[in-house]
């Protein structure tokens, strides 16, 4: 039997901030991943000064080891089709990284004993004991597993009861006029019917595209009109060996999910912990990672759900959930949106400054 204080099943950047925090405080933390690391991650992967300073990462040190990262002072943004406004800074607001890249470091970074290729294929209570994979004891289990992590599956102990954002994305790398995207300015592109958006993310010398939408229909011929879309305008280049992937996740705060049980929670996307207005979920995976093992840490020996009470009533302070505006209402609020996005002044404080770089 393979003996840990912390089990941590997921090592995406929540996982792995939580095994950093709890190895340095002492714990013996071994984390399993379905994956092997470096994984195949696709994934915008924009991260903000905020998330270096939740990581305790300087940016200067993730680029002194040679990984991509892009640094990011503008957005160009949408409605498709209409004339893009486009926000510039007298400062680096974001970088962006490549996921493959990004979460190995912060894994290897963690500390931690690692067991790669391991999925979770069985969790069990024996006493004041979690027994997974019937080789792996542990006094607690943190599920950092994404939408569909297992952890957070048997926490809730049934389906989901609000429907999650999907998206499909592709990155690879560009030939040398393979796009016009600057690197220093992302485009965003708004559905016209705001239920969704795509992006053009550059990274060096690769590319990031993307679309992610609330609605539940077919996403396909929403993408292939995107593809065009980008091709037509030199944004993209035709690529017909790209390989699309697909993910969900819930964008809703915390929305209903449980956080906590006798001596298991769940952080990142596993919580549901996505910004509604931006879909970003690597600042509130890094934040839950923290908060977890810094609860853990505080809580001592006990790990019973009262004991972790204060994790999910903190997490749910930072995340409300979003309240979607009263059906009648949401087709002149969707018409008042399209204006609002062409003003160079709501861009920049509301739609960049407040929802997505989250600066206010």
């Amino acid at each position: 039997m393979v003996r840990c204080d912390a089990l941590i099943v997921g090592g995406g950047p929540a996982g792995s901030t939580c095994a950093r925090v709890l190895t340095r405080a002492g714990w013996n933390v071994l984390v399993i991943d379905r994956a092997r690391f470096p994984r195949d991650k696709v994934c915008a992967g924009w991260v903000t000064p905020g998330v270096f300073r939740l990581l305790e990462l300087d940016p200067a040190e993730y680029r002194a080891t040679g990984l991509t990262i892009q640094e990011i002072r503008g957005f160009r943004t949408s409605v498709l089709g209409d004339r893009p406004v486009e926000t510039r800074y007298d400062r680096t607001v974001s970088y962006a990284i490549r996921r493959c890249e990004f979460d190995d470091y912060l894994l290897q970074r963690s500390g931690a004993r690692v067991l790669p290729g391991t999925p979770l294929a069985s969790l069990e209570r024996r006493g004041d004991t979690w027994v997974a994979n019937g080789e792996i004891s542990a006094r607690v289990v943190v599920g950092a597993g994404g939408h569909f992590c297992p952890v957070a599956r048997r926490l809730r102990s049934g389906g989901e009861v609000v429907r999650p954002v999907v998206a499909k994305e592709a990155e690879f790398r560009l030939e040398a006029d393979g796009s016009v995207v600057a690197g220093e300015v992302p485009e965003l592109f708004f559905c016209r019917d705001l239920e969704g958006y795509g992006w053009c993310v550059r990274k060096g010398a690769y590319l990031n595209i993307g679309l992610g939408r609330r609605d539940h229909g077919d996403l396909n011929p929403h993408i292939d009109d995107f593809v065009r879309f980008l091709e037509a305008r030199g944004l993209a280049r035709p690529a017909p060996h790209v390989r699309w992937c697909g993910h969900a996740y819930l964008a809703s705060g915390t929305g209903p999910r449980p956080l906590v049980g006798e001596g298991v929670l769940v952080a990142g996307d596993a919580a549901g912990l996505a910004y509604p207005q931006s879909g970003e979920g690597i600042k509130p995976a890094v934040d839950s990672g923290r908060l977890a093992a810094e609860t853990l840490v505080a809580a001592g020996a006990r790990v019973g759900r009262d004991n972790l009470l204060p994790y999910a009533v903190e997490l749910q302070r930072r995340y409300p959930a979003a309240r979607p505006a009263p059906q009648p209402l949401v087709g002149l609020v969707k018409a008042l949106g399209r204006r609002l996005l062409r003003s160079p002044a709501f861009t920049r404080h509301v739609l960049i400054d407040r929802w997505f770089l989250r600066e206010a």
